[in-house]
């Protein structure tokens, strides 16, 4: 338990660290990817969401969104990202998964944003680009 609290402190300091900084990644409205998760999307945009995901989502999710156990299910393949148009997954970065969501498995909150409430409307779809890139 104690190894647990640990690893989830470290990884909440790890994602307040990441909500400052300089962002030098371009955003990009449209955020490609299409509204089925059919994959393609724009180039600029996917590279802008991976450094987006790099800076806020990767403590949990892992590089390449395969997950980390305890912290954060894995994106690539989830049923729940490929079931979900673009507008309604950027609606849930938004807001996040409480514990107390009986649709949340893990027993680990979703921050709003992934913690990082410096995070735009732009750069949420271009991490919903990103995500569709490599689901």
């Amino acid at each position: 338990m104690k190894t647990r609290v640990a690893v989830i402190v470290g990884v909440l300091a790890l994602v307040i660290a990441a909500c400052g900084g300089d962002r030098t990644a371009p955003t990009v409205a449209d955020g490609g990817g299409g509204d089925g998760g059919g994959g393609g999307g724009n180039a600029v945009a996917i590279a802008a969401g991976k450094s987006l995901y790099d800076g806020s989502c990767v403590a949990c999710h892992a590089e390449g969104g395969v997950g980390i156990d305890g912290l954060g299910k894995p994106l690539v393949g989830s049923e729940f990202i490929n079931g979900l148009n673009d507008a309604d997954l950027v609606e849930f970065l938004t807001v996040g998964r409480d514990t107390s969501d009986p649709a949340n498995t893990s027993g680990v909150a979703m921050p709003a944003k992934g913690g990082n409430p410096s995070l735009t409307e732009a750069d949420l779809q271009n991490i919903v680009a990103y995500l569709r890139s490599i689901n």
